[in-house]
């Protein structure tokens, strides 16, 4: 555990998973240093458009998917979940996104909605500064405010091409934003950096190709309730009803000195299974772990 609050960056790639290849050296140099895992998503109503399921994914990872199964953003004041101030001690977040469906749900849960195109238009090196500026860290020194505890910077397209292209751009942003945090540093101390990335629009062979199943455990019905269900499975006391066995979301976290390292050597989905020491948390448990390495919430789980 840190010594001082930490402030938290989080990249997160909508449908980038799938294109991940071993010419994204900077993701794979980031998941051999960081603490990695997966997050379990619900199931996706079938008719789920693209739009639909990319605010879906985004509010799971903001514990609000039940305001997106009850409610329509278009006729709604207010949310069932409260602003995220609220929720975790006057935490103050932002999110940066080219996505102009997700701008009114980050709004109404409390978060300043910036248009990710005043960023890409710029250099990576500079992109990268000014991500760092809003958290406070400057010229390699850590400023005692900032205009934002915790930024969540969402990239995705509509189409493949696209998601290619912010698979290279996440690449090249996570490999100056290392740069960035010089081992031993005040800034890598304090930075809790996470890299989230979803399969998106789910495919036919997916199904076989990214199980989070244990195909090797299963344990015979007769002894199946001498063994405690994973965490994931459960929400507080009660199973969780509705978990895709499949494509979870990858995650990658490191903070200098805080994170635990593990045996994983790549960003990729079997190299996280076999070797991932967070092993499987849900998607709607991530905000709170990000805010207790803020000082903004009790710790969740062990």
């Amino acid at each position: 555990m840190a010594d001082k609050p930490s402030r938290g960056l989080v990249l997160y790639g909508d449908g980038v998973a799938r294109f991940l290849n071993p010419s994204h050296t900077h993701l794979h140099s980031l998941a051999a240093q960081s603490l990695c895992g997966f997050l379990s998503l619900p199931n996706f109503p079938p008719t789920e458009n693209v739009d639909g399921r990319t605010v879906g994914e985004f509010l799971n990872l903001l514990d609000a998917y039940e305001d997106y199964t009850t409610l329509s953003v278009e006729t709604q004041d207010k949310f069932i979940t409260p602003p995220i101030s609220e929720r975790f001690m006057g935490v103050k977040a932002a999110l940066i996104t080219e996505n102009t469906t997700l701008k009114p749900y980050g709004e109404k849960l409390g978060l300043s909605v910036f248009h990710s195109d005043k960023l890409t238009n710029k250099s990576i090196n500079l992109v990268a500064m000014d991500l760092m500026n809003l958290l406070g860290f400057q010229d390699n020194e850590v400023l005692e405010s900032s205009q934002f505890d915790l930024l969540f910077v969402h990239f995705g397209g509509h189409d493949e091409q696209s998601v290619k292209k912010y698979t290279e751009y996440i690449n090249s942003l996570v490999g100056e934003i290392l740069s960035k945090t010089k081992p031993k540093s005040e800034i890598g101390s304090r930075l809790h950096l996470s890299v989230v990335l979803s399969y998106g629009d789910i495919e036919k062979d997916d199904v076989s190709n990214f199980t989070i199943l244990n195909k090797n455990g299963t344990v015979k019905s007769d002894l199946a309730s001498l063994f405690p269900r994973q965490s994931y499975t459960m929400k507080g006391s009660n199973p969780r009803t509705n978990i895709r066995e499949y494509c979870p979301m990858l995650m990658s976290q490191w903070q200098e000195g805080v994170t635990r390292k593990d045996l994983v050597e790549s960003f990729s989905f079997q190299d996280f299974k076999e070797n991932g020491g967070n092993l499987i948390i849900p998607a709607d448990r991530f905000v709170h772990e990000v805010a207790f390495k803020l000082w903004k919430a009790p710790k969740y789980g062990a």
